[in-house]
């Protein structure tokens, strides 16, 4: 299924768009734990990377990749163009939550 490429631009080079097909949406959302959020805002104080969350995020964004080709797949598409990913905090005091919404344009391509 890593045969679906999944673009940022509208067209893709040496390669001809046959058919739109429609947009497809994948999103994915994880709650933190209060260790994380604890180390997270002692390295706010402190600098430094939070390895628990790049980590956490790198697992979203491929399980969004992954999820957007299915669906590219299932609708007869072979690519995917005019992708794009978010990440948004959702939350409050108490609670923390991570989102990637991931959105592309599925296509059939020659």
């Amino acid at each position: 299924m890593k045969d679906i490429p999944i673009l940022t631009t509208p067209t893709i080079e040496n390669a001809s768009v046959v058919e739109y097909i429609g947009l497809v949406t994948s999103r994915n959302v994880r709650a933190m734990n209060i260790f994380k959020d604890f180390m997270t805002s002692f390295r706010d104080v402190f600098g430094g990377r939070s390895g628990s969350y790049q980590n956490i995020m790198s697992e979203m964004e491929s399980e969004v990749l992954q999820e957007i080709r299915e669906k590219t797949q299932v609708l007869g598409g072979n690519a995917v163009i005019g992708f794009s990913l978010d990440f948004e905090s959702i939350g409050s005091k108490d609670r923390s939550l991570i989102m990637v919404h991931g959105r592309g344009t599925a296509v059939i391509i020659q």
